[in-house]
Order: structure tokens, then C-alpha cells, then sequence
């Protein structure tokens, strides 16, 4: 520890510190613009100069080391005449137009001008103009504005893990630009518009829509990933123009992934729903509630009545709220219906746990791990900010390794990567136990074969790299829990962990999955008949789920409910639920009631709607209260959420989580050939709120979602063409799609996504496939 004076003030601070830390410490100002916390230092702007003792000119705060003894002045006149300096410089060629600028009111650069700008200036000269760069769908610019921070340059490369922005040139004539030709696709982009400290870059959406001081802050919590990060949502006139991160150290940082900041659009999409519809005589109705909600409970007491309890099952979307999954499951108890279910992604529902799937530790105590091994995950597009957190664990030592079915580009070191047929995920895991038991002499898991086994030279990598290590973790990714031999990878990655004394984590797929398992929302098996329509439902209750979209065979889940004779769907918009819904209620999206999501460790975190409910759009909850008193259950007497919320989540969660098998699934090699399936579901695909978000459907990822990808040699085999189109077969539905190359793929493997718009008509995630030239 060291001792600084700072402003008279004696304090000490950790060696190593700078006077910004210790500053910081203390809650002194220092006024700055290239430096931040997350960020490395640059000591670029200079704006941050103050006096220090026996120093012979002014120095700055961000980049000056602590020495013991240390005497600093932050606020003297010869730090303040050097900071109006530094700002004099920085305003000559800065445009001062701050009226139509869209920064105006939130700009760093102005705050500080009123502190220390002067009232003119000696600078007669022309004043330099950038011209504007195209960062993308996400991001608009203004680049005359910029002051050369560094700020975005320096995130893409730290943060996003590739620098997707640079700076070119030198003196007046520096710019900060992309690559020639390309834009900004980061998944995590939108975050240098937040680091922007001018307004050079800037939301794209928002732009030129309203002004800061016009906004309402309210906070909230993410809808579309397990991390749960926390949100500030701003609104006018009760609508959502904006979103932006809060600060929490322990989940999101200060960082917001793309999906997060941008699905806002689509709370005002022209398809929300904003009144109960009916469907008589093949024509769609506006109704009254009172007359819809009766229709559902007279509908469905006739469908039990007709074909017995069995027949009927709920769907919801696992971004449903605590209270509406156990609102929904309490009714159909109600009602004697055991089919509720909230992972229709899902394709093997053999596997047992002793509580509900999580994390297994908390996020920091995961990015405090000296090795951990992803399987079946595509991290950076799933869990992007999971990705990024993990990103800076590596730089601090971790030992990073990943068993996959492709090689896509995590941005960061590996140790090692096995990578599989999607379909032999398990082949994969068991070439590193198998590496392992090689290199401890260990005795074999029980239930584990490893016969025909052989091992290669990236899962020795894997076994070394968790070789003597005491924190380690393998994380079992979104492929990998939507596969049809989940059980058997659960298995295998159960025995790799008690082998290796790695904790065993499983990453929520969407807002509230640990939270729909504490509540009973994940019961049943496939209930959309897999594949024979004689075992499927005859009536549906969708909460918040598109089945052609959500469910891991779209094909097989949409005829399902068109053959249904009843289908109640539940959803804040109109889509094609027309087709084969008998009534459509309009419920409310996160930003319209109050609720509470659990995320991947276990922490629950609940929130107030931040607008009202659109038209006579109403919170799922109290629609699932008024059913249970038109049946005629007791127990419904909710006045608030928090009242579902204290009875679904009472006492503690932590006892309830665990990631302990009930009973063990053998293991062992299976031989695959023939042509692959790698479904996965792309970025901006997940739910129904991020489907209909414009600006996110123009990205990259998105585009790249259309497409049929494969490695040079399987579209040399299948006579395929780099930007030509294929017909892509799977069971009776089909799709054309633009061809692209992945030579991140093994032959006979082709990457075509799920829940997109042009794929829902084909069958299961990871499956035998046809290909045919078009």
C-alpha cells in the first residue's frame, strides 16, 4: 500500500495504482476523455493533466503511476490553466453546433467546455471535415466530431477481441475508420456508441428521435439471454425509444450485447396485437376479453372432456417471466395437465437432474477459473457477453478449449479444439477422457465405454490443460443442450468433470430457463408428436412461443397445432399464428409488466414494466388469474406479481439448483456418415421480440443466418458453388439458400440455421439432410 495526497487529502491506495485510481477512490473529479476503467490506457486527450509535486510540468492523471509520499493537485491553477488548454486545442476543429447534434445534452465534451472552455477563440482558420464512415445497420457517425480518443479503436480490439476500427494517419489529418470496405459486426458493437464521449458515433435506430432530457429512466432486466444483464430503458410519451446498460460488476459490466440494446424495435412494431381475436367461421374477429377467455376455458373443458387430460399441453417461450410459467402450470394443474413445457428446443428429454440446471458457480467465480472446456457452443453469438468476460480471463491466464462441431473464430486463444460431426458430440468428449485416463492412469468412469476411441493431439491439449489445475469448469453450450444425444453428452461431460474435479455448468439458453425448471415449466417429452400426428395434442396453450420458429423441429411442431382442434396462443404480436390459432390474446412484452427472470446462476432478479401495456394488450399473469377463477380454482387471488413470485420462488433457490444426474446414462461410440445437419439457432433469431427488430435483421449475422455453409469439399461433392443457390431437403420440407463458404466445417457436414423465416419448413436441428443444386 502506498500513501498519496491528493487535494490535502491523505489517503492510501494499492502499488501500482494511478492518481486516477486513487482519485477515483475518493470520489475527486478528474476531468478526463480517453481513459476508462475497462479499457487500457492511451494518455491521448490530455485532459486529465494535473500538478504533482516536484513535477516540472503538469502530468497525466490516467497514465502516472502512485509513488509513495505522492503530493497531487487536481484543481490548481497550474492543472486548471493546462486542462483549459488541452480543451482550447480540442475545440478547433471540434464543430460547436451542439444544437443539432445528436449527442446534445449527454456529451462529454460539452459538459466539460462549460467548465473549461473560454468564450472565443484564437483559431480563424478553416475548420477540417471528415467524411463519415458505414459502420453497419447498428452505428451512425459523424466523424468530424471526433476527437481522437481512442475509446471505440481501443474496445474492438480489448473488448469485442478484433479490432474492427483503427486509426489512420497522423496530426490534423488522424481518422478513425474501419477496414476499407468493411463494416462493424461485432455482436457486442453497439457499446462504442456508449464509450463515445462526443458525438461522433451514435445510435443508428435512435437518431434524431428525441432528446435526452425528453426521456424517462427506467430500469429493467435483459429478455433474451441467460445472463440476465441490466438494462436502463428510456421512454417518451409510453413508448420505448432506447436502451442502455446499467452498471453491474457482477453480471453485465458496463456493457450491453447488440440483442439487448437493439430488440427495443420491436415493442413498436407494426405487428404488435393490440385486442383479442377470435376466429369464427375462418374469419378473424376483434373481440372483448370476457368473450375470449370464456371461448379458452370452454374449449379447452371440451377437449378434456372428449379425449381426456392427456390430449391437451402448454408451450411456453423460456423468456417468460417466474410469474407466468407458474401462473401458466398452476392452471393447467388445474385442469389435470401434466404437459407443460418451456424448452420445445430441446430433442432428448431422457435426462434427469436432482434440481434445475445452472451454471454451477457464479459468473465471477467462472471467469476466476484457470481452465475451463466448452462443448457444443457457439459462445460468442450465444452468450456474447459470457464470450467477452471470458475473453479477458484468458489474457489473465486461462486455459481456454472447446470440443465442437465447427472451428468458428472465438477471438481468443485456445489450447486445444476437438472438432466433430454435430451428430458426434459425444465421440468428441470421449476422446478426452479417454486422453485423460491416458495421462493421470486413472480407472475408467462407470458407464463410460472407450473402446474404439481414438484420441487426437488437440484432446491430449484439452486433458494437459486440466492437468494440476484446482478451479476448472466445462460448460455445456446451446448446441450441445438442443442435441439428440444430450443425455448421453451430459453423461460423458458428468464423468470428464468427476475425473477432473471440474465443476459442470450449463449455460441458460434464454432469460428465465433456470427460473421455468423452478417453477416445473420443462415437463414431458416431445409433445408435438415426433413426427406422427397421431401423438400429438389435440389442443395447444402457446405462451409467448412461435412453435414454427421455437421447437426443435419447426416443421413437425406447426403441423401439430394446424391439426390441432384447439389452439389458444398467447403473444404480444400477430404472425403466423393466424393460420392455425382459434383465438389470439394479446399479452404484455417484459417492457409492459412486472415479472422476474432467474438467470444461468441462480440469482433472480425481478422487475416493473416500464411503459403501459399497448391498446388492451394485458401482463400473461393476470390473464392466467381471471382463467383460474373462470374454472373455478381456488387460490388465485393475486393482487400483484410479487404475490406469484413470493409462493412460486419461496425460500431459498440456491438448494434447488443442481446440475447431479438421477441416474447415470451409458456412453459409448457410435459410427456416423451421410450428409449432416448443423442447425443452430443464429443470434437474431432467438424470440419473438428479437425476430422482429428491424435494425438487427439488416447485420451481418443475420445475412449470414440465410445461408447454406459448408467446407470447400463437401460443395465440391455436392456440386455446390460459393454465392450460387442450393435446395436444402430434410423430411417433407425444403428451402433455397444462397451457398457460402465454412471451412470451419468437417466433410458431410452443412451448416443451415434454425428459426429463420427461410428454414422453418425443415425438419430437426441435427439431422440427415438432402442438398441439390438449384
Amino acid at each position: 500500500m502506498l500513501e498519496i495526497e491528493i487535494d490535502g487529502k491523505k489517503l492510501t491506495v494499492p502499488g501500482g495504482s494511478t492518481v486516477m485510481d486513487a482519485a477515483n477512490s475518493i470520489g475527486v473529479h478528474i476531468p478526463h476523455f480517453c481513459y476508462h476503467k475497462k479499457l487500457s490506457i492511451a494518455a491521448s486527450c490530455r485532459m486529465c493533466l494535473v500538478q504533482v509535486e516536484k513535477a516540472p510540468k503538469p502530468l497525466p492523471a490516467c497514465a502516472t503511476p502512485v509513488t509513495d509520499g505522492m503530493k497531487v493537485w487536481t484543481h490548481s491553477d497550474q492543472a486548471v490553466t493546462a486542462q483549459k488548454g488541452v480543451m482550447e486545442f480540442l475545440l478547433i476543429n471540434h464543430p460547436l453546433d451542439c444544437p443539432i447534434c445528436d449527442q446534445g445534452g449527454e456529451c462529454q465534451l460539452q459538459d466539460l467546455a462549460v467548465g473549461y472552455g473560454q468564450t472565443g477563440s484564437e483559431y480563424a482558420e478553416e475548420k477540417r471535415v471528415v467524411a463519415n464512415k458505414d459502420l453497419g445497420p447498428l452505428i451512425s457517425t459523424d466523424m468530424t466530431r471526433c476527437i481522437h480518443c481512442s475509446r471505440c479503436v481501443r474496445f474492438t480490439e480489448e473488448i469485442a477481441g478484433f479490432q474492427e476500427l483503427g486509426m489512420a494517419n497522423r496530426g490534423e489529418f488522424t481518422e478513425v475508420m474501419p477496414f476499407i470496405g468493411k463494416t462493424v459486426n461485432s455482436e457486442i458493437s453497439g457499446n462504442v456508441i456508449d464509450l463515445c464521449p462526443v458525438g461522433a458515433l451514435t445510435s443508428k435506430p435512435f437518431r434524431y428521435t428525441a432528446r435526452t432530457w425528453e426521456l424517462s429512466r427506467r430500469k429493467s432486466v435483459s429478455a433474451h439471454d441467460g445472463l440476465g444483464s441490466n438494462l436502463v430503458v428510456q421512454v417518451k410519451n409510453n413508448k420505448v425509444m432506447r436502451v442502455l446498460p446499467l452498471e453491474n460488476e457482477a453480471i453485465n459490466e458496463c456493457w450491453l450485447s447488440d440483442r439487448d440494446r437493439y430488440s427495443y424495435e420491436a415493442l413498436n412494431s407494426e405487428e404488435r396485437l393490440t385486442k383479442p381475436m377470435l376466429k369464427q367461421g375462418g374469419v378473424w374477429q376483434e373481440t372483448d376479453w370476457q368473450t375470449a377467455l370464456e371461448y379458452v376455458a370452454n374449449g379447452l373443458k371440451q377437449v378434456i372432456a372428449e379425449h381426456g387430460k392427456d390430449s391437451v399441453a402448454a408451450v411456453a417461450s423460456p423468456n417468460s417471466t417466474v410469474e407466468e410459467l407458474f401462473a401458466l402450470r398452476k392452471v393447467m394443474a388445474g385442469l389435470g395437465v401434466e404437459s407443460v413445457q418451456a424448452f420445445a428446443r430441446s430433442a432428448d428429454f431422457s435426462l434427469k437432474t436432482q434440481g434445475a440446471q445452472w451454471l454451477g458457480q457464479s459468473l465471477l467465480e467462472l471467469s476466476q477459473n484457470e481452465a475451463i472446456l466448452l462443448v457444443g457452443s457457439t459462445l460468442r453469438k450465444e452468450q456474447p457477453l459470457l464470450a467477452q468476460r471470458l475473453r479477458q480471463s484468458v489474457k489473465k491466464g486461462l486455459q481456454l478449449s472447446a470440443v465442437n462441431p465447427h472451428s468458428d473464430e472465438m477471438l481468443t486463444k485456445l489450447v486445444g479444439e476437438v472438432v466433430v460431426r454435430p451428430d458426434q458430440l459425444v465421440e468428441g468428449l470421449l476422446q478426452v477422457i479417454q486422453a485423460f485416463v491416458e495421462l493421470k492412469s486413472v480407472p475408467v468412469p462407470n458407464g463410460v465405454d472407450l473402446s474404439n476411441v481414438l484420441v487426437s493431439d488437440a484432446a491430449r491439449a484439452i486433458a494437459l490443460s486440466f492437468d494440476g489445475k484446482a478451479k476448472t469448469a466445462i460448460l455445456l453450450g446451446n448446441v450441445a443442450q438442443t442435441n439428440a444425444r444430450y443425455a448421453e453428452i451430459y453423461a460423458a461431460a458428468t464423468a470428464l468433470a468427476v475425473l477432473t474435479g471440474a465443476t459442470l455448468g450449463v449455460p441458460a439458453m434464454a432469460a428465465n430457463s433456470v427460473g421455468a425448471q423452478l417453477v416445473g415449466a420443462d415437463l414431458g417429452a416431445d409433445i408435438f408428436g415426433a413426427g406422427s400426428l397421431a401423438n400429438a395434442k389435440k389442443a395447444y396453450v402457446f405462451l409467448g412461443v412461435e412453435p414454427e420458429y421455437d421447437a426443435h423441429n419447426g416443421a413437425h411442431a406447426l403441423a401439430a397445432a394446424k391439426n390441432a382442434e384447439m389452439v389458444v396462443v398467447m403473444s404480444p404480436f400477430q404472425s403466423c399464428a393466424m393460420d392455425y390459432a382459434d383465438v389470439i390474446l394479446p399479452i404484455s412484452p417484459f417492457s409492459e409488466t412486472s415479472g422476474t427472470f432467474v438467470n444461468m446462476e441462480g440469482k433472480a432478479q425481478s422487475f416493473n414494466g416500464v411503459v403501459r401495456p399497448l391498446g388492451e394488450t394485458r401482463p400473461a399473469w393476470k390473464v392466467f388469474r381471471v382463467l383460474g377463477n373462470l374454472f373455478g380454482f381456488s387460490g388465485f387471488e393475486y393482487n400483484s406479481s410479487e404475490e406469484i413470485r413470493d409462493e412460486a420462488l419461496a425460500g431459498e433457490i440456491a438448494p434447488r439448483l443442481s446440475n447431479a444426474v438421477v441416474s447415470t446414462h451409458a456412453v459409448r461410440t457410435q459410427s456416423a456418415q451421410g450428409l449432416v445437419r448443423l442447425g443452430e439457432v443464429p443470434l437474431y433469431q432467438v424470440d419473438s421480440i428479437v425476430r422482429r427488430s428491424p435494425s438487427l435483421q439488416a447485420t451481418q449475422d443475420a445475412l449470414l443466418a440465410s445461408t447454406l455453409r459448408a467446407n470447400a469439399t463437401t460443395l465440391a461433392k455436392l456440386g455446390l458453388v460459393v454465392d450460387g443457390q442450393a435446395i436444402v431437403q430434410q423430411e417433407q420440407g425444403s428451402a433455397t439458400l444462397l451457398v457460402a463458404l465454412d471451412d470451419g466445417l468437417l466433410d458431410d457436414v452443412i451448416r443451415v440455421a434454425a428459426s429463420h423465416p427461410l428454414t422453418r419448413n425443415l425438419g430437426d436441428m441435427v439431422g440427415a439432410v438432402e442438398v441439390l443444386k438449384a
